[in-house]
């Protein structure tokens, strides 16, 4: 299988399993889907892939929300918050809230 397709299988099968409430970073995804230093790469499969997937649940490694994503910031906090995920501004209190996969 071509790596590129290999990788993006990957992060699309993490970004599926992040539970409702809980976070994880495009950087996290990317280190877990093999490539540590594609953190802009999954950022780019979430702009422009599938919009069904809980895209919501990945922002950067601070925690900020993406202007990115539909509505911008004001719209990823809307889908956070349809998760059960409330903040004010537009960062998430990451470090409570980051999910790792249990290893496979």
């Amino acid at each position: 299988m071509n790596q590129r397709l290999s990788f993006k299988s990957e992060v699309i099968t993490i970004v599926k399993s992040i539970p409702r409430g809980r976070l994880m970073t495009y950087g996290q995804i990317a280190a877990l889907a093999g490539n540590p230093g594609a953190a802009r790469i999954v950022g780019g499969i979430a702009h422009f892939g599938d919009t069904s997937l809980p895209w919501q649940r990945v922002v950067n490694k601070s925690g900020y929300l993406g202007s990115g994503y539909p509505g911008g910031r004001k719209g990823h906090r809307k889908a956070l918050e349809k998760d059960g995920i409330y903040i004010s501004g537009f960062r998430a209190p990451i470090e409570s809230l980051i999910w790792w996969p249990k290893e496979k």
